[in-house]
């Protein structure tokens, strides 16, 4: 739940390029993730394993027609 937790406040921690998401700022997922007390190892392994899945869902929503 603590990752989840953490997934959830990043969302202005995006990395753009101009018509894709790129992902997170990872510097700055896994500072928020110590600041919230979730242990260095598991946001390492789960975090970017969840970020991939957002970035597929995201580009996917930007290039549907009504996006």
């Amino acid at each position: 739940w603590q990752v989840w937790d953490l997934v959830g406040r990043l969302g202005g921690q995006l990395r753009v390029l101009p018509g894709a998401v790129i992902g997170w700022d990872m510097s700055a997922a896994l500072a928020l993730g110590d600041a919230l007390g979730v242990p260095p190892a598991v946001a390492a392994e789960l975090v970017p394993v969840i970020e991939a899945v957002m970035v597929a869902k995201l580009n996917e929503q930007m290039e549907r027609p009504n996006g």
